[in-house]
């Protein structure tokens, strides 16, 4: 049975880089046994009710500005899977989760690059997802629970997106390898609670966790959102392990957990 995973996609050049985070990614893609199809949630595709992909063949969408033209030139030509989108609605349907399907919408860069760094080949089958930053967090968590039936079939769901995640604090031209404070004491208290899988205080994040509005601001949140829907797919289970954690920029975190 496949793990589900919380991944962080960074900032958009980790598409075009080499470093530590690019190589673990590139290395657990090499390791994780190779999936059906893979279900991805991403932060940069926001919607009131769930929306899932029903495509045949994705555009690659440059959700972005400003960066080195080399991103623009980079295609992600994943193909989507009808069956197994048809799995993700019929799911829905049976626990009560409203949805509306997407024919036309590309992979955003949330997904693309998170997938070219694991499967540069293109070659896994993907269904992409809308995230929900309204809702709460149990309700996101409930979203991913009623997906926990894919991972005996070989599919991957993963949540994409960022523990801190504050465009604001970013030091952009001052990319030294020291890490804020802030950001790492969120960070510890978050890894202490999913570890625990103590999703009361979890859910309770943003009053309890310290620095929460500062490492997910009110205008960021879906980048955070992502982990819920991910941990919801492990519920029977309840295992997190931290595979890796690293940081740029001051406090941008490349958080990746294993649910299984």
């Amino acid at each position: 049975m496949l793990p589900s995973l919380f991944i962080a996609h960074g900032a958009p050049l980790i598409a075009i880089e080499n470093n530590e985070y690019t190589q673990f990614l590139n290395h657990l893609g090499r390791t994780l046994p190779t999936p059906k199809a893979v279900v991805l949630f991403t932060a940069h595709w926001e919607s009131t009710t769930q929306r899932v992909s029903e495509i045949d063949e994705y555009d690659t969408i440059y959700d972005f500005g400003g960066f080195d033209p080399k991103l623009y030139q980079i295609k992600y030509p994943a193909k989507g899977n009808n069956e197994i989108s048809k799995e993700v609605k019929d799911l829905f349907s049976q626990n009560g989760i409203p949805f509306e399907v997407e024919t036309k919408r590309g992979l955003d860069h949330g997904a693309w690059v998170v997938l070219r760094l694991l499967y540069p080949n293109a070659e896994i089958p993907v269904i992409q997802m809308s995230v929900n930053p309204d809702l709460s967090p149990e309700e996101q968590y409930k979203i991913g629970k009623t997906l926990k039936a894919l991972r005996e079939k070989d599919i991957l769901i993963i949540g994409s997106g960022g523990t801190v995640h504050n465009l604001g604090a970013l030091k952009m031209f001052d990319d030294n390898g020291k890490v804020d404070s802030w950001a790492l004491e969120f960070d510890d208290w978050l890894a202490y609670h999913i570890k625990n899988w103590d999703v009361d205080s979890l859910f309770n994040y943003d009053s309890l966790a310290p620095n929460a509005k500062f490492a997910v601001p009110p205008y960021g949140n879906e980048h955070f959102v992502p982990l819920f829907y991910a941990m919801g797919v492990a519920d029977d289970t309840r295992k997190a392990t931290l595979l890796h954690r690293s940081y740029r920029y001051g406090n941008l975190s490349h958080s990746v957990w294993q649910f299984e």
